[in-house]
């Protein structure tokens, strides 16, 4: 199959010649190994029996082949991390070496032992203007750089296609199977993360059925910032055996790890004007297919408004799987753009921004997002708010919808249906 360039190829464009060591982090199937392979002269994959035990045998493997080198899947042969860091001490050359993996059990101190030789570039499943649908017309760096940049285009896009989307994910092998192939392939992926990832990595599943709910409660609290003992609750509702709280902990972490759950955290200003912000993160699978899998939910269900919500929340559960579309491909942009991604909620919660994209310098784009066509004055409330608190720190507000055209409205909000949104 002919490759489709990721938005994160700019940056490893930009930055690879210059880097001895750039590793690709992410959730299995984002497609870290293809893109990683579109530069790699050598490549050791470690999934293969055969080239891991060569390279456990001989670390030095990794300096004596030609590079680039793709080391893929190098979290299976861990001590290949230490021998690449130790490389490029010795010679940091740029373009030497790419790492792929899901850092599992013990990779977050490899990571930081390689914390200025090997940078670490995180992947997600496909943004949607790398899905090909239509082509954007509005830059999320262009509104990050501010002085309301002209906002224009037409979509062709309704609801029912943004349900579709969110149905068929963003894993590049999955998206395009047959629904019923689809529809197996997630339930594999999910079956895989419970009885092969988590193992492999070291943690012991005694109740695999427990752990499954527990996930199928995470997903139902998509895009809230529900307390983990909620959707514990929810998990075992009516059970008298409940798993300790320390093990669901330990299982949350190690998913984190995996990349598995993708929680935006809460934003947390580098300036000091807001006061009594909350620091609960908002629940984010990587992939909204996932949640909708793993609910047991479809398109005629999400259309029809059926709940599918374990854990209660504000709107209907389509809207919240809609704003976790929105949030994967901001944070794509977000990261090509050297920009980080929160959420804005006061403590007393009469105050709330869905995403918050920062850059270094301390100035904001704030995102609404709504799942309709139309934006009144109530959905852009709390962007105005935030401006007039702030001020020019605001670089631009803007509210993602389901609607057929971008433009700005008299007050300055730019209203951007979500295929018209790119990097």
């Amino acid at each position: 199959m002919a490759y489709h360039r990721r938005i994160i190829d700019e940056t490893l464009d930009e930055l690879l010649p210059d880097l001895a060591a750039v590793a690709l982090e992410g959730a299995k199937g984002v497609g870290k190994t293809a893109t990683a392979g579109q530069r790699a002269t050598t490549v050791l994959s470690l999934d293969d029996p055969a080239q891991r035990q060569v390279l456990a045998a001989n670390l030095d493997l990794v300096t004596q082949v030609p590079p680039p080198v793709l080391i893929d899947e190098w979290q299976l042969e861990p001590a290949v991390w230490d021998r690449v860091r130790r490389a490029v001490d010795d010679g940091p050359t740029g373009g030497r070496f790419l790492l792929t993996g899901s850092a599992g059990a013990g990779a977050d101190a490899r990571i930081h032992s390689g914390a200025g030789r090997i940078v670490s570039l995180t992947m997600r499943p496909l943004a949607f203007s790398e899905r090909a649908i239509e082509a954007p017309s509005v830059s999320l760096r262009a509104l990050l750089a501010g002085g309301e940049p002209p906002v224009a285009g037409a979509s062709n896009l309704r609801l029912s296609d943004y349900v579709e989307e969110i149905l068929r994910s963003g894993f590049p092998g999955i998206r395009n199977l047959p629904e019923r192939a689809r529809r197996a392939q997630l339930d594999g992926y999910l079956a895989r993360i419970v009885e092969r990832d988590l193992p492999d990595n070291g943690v012991v599943v005694r109740r695999p059925a427990a752990l499954r709910a527990w996930l199928a409660a995470y997903g139902a609290a998509t895009a809230t910032d529900a307390t983990y003992t909620a959707i514990l609750d929810a998990a075992t509702a009516g059970e008298p055996d409940k798993p300790v709280r320390q093990t669901v902990v330990g299982y949350r972490e190690h998913l984190q790890r995996l990349f598995v759950l993708d929680p935006v955290p809460a934003w947390e200003p580098v300036f000091a004007p807001l006061q009594r912000l909350t620091r609960t993160p908002k629940h984010h699978l990587v992939d909204p297919a996932l949640a909708a899998r793993l609910v047991g939910i479809d398109a005629s269900g999400l259309l029809r408004g059926d709940a599918g919500s374990v854990v209660p929340a504000t709107g209907t559960w389509l809207g919240a799987l809609f704003e976790s579309l929105v949030t994967q491909s901001v944070r794509t942009y977000a990261e090509a753009a050297e920009a980080r991604v929160g959420h804005l909620r006061t403590k007393n919660t009469d105050r709330e921004i869905d995403l918050i994209v920062e850059r270094g310098d301390g100035a904001v784009l704030a995102i609404e997002v709504k799942l309709a066509g139309t934006v009144d004055d109530r959905d852009v409330r709390h962007l105005n708010w935030l401006r007039d608190r702030i001020g020019d720190r605001v670089a631009d507000r803007v509210v993602i919808t389901t609607g057929e055209f971008a433009y700005r409205r008299r007050d300055g909000v730019a209203v951007v249906p979500l295929a018209l949104l790119g990097p």
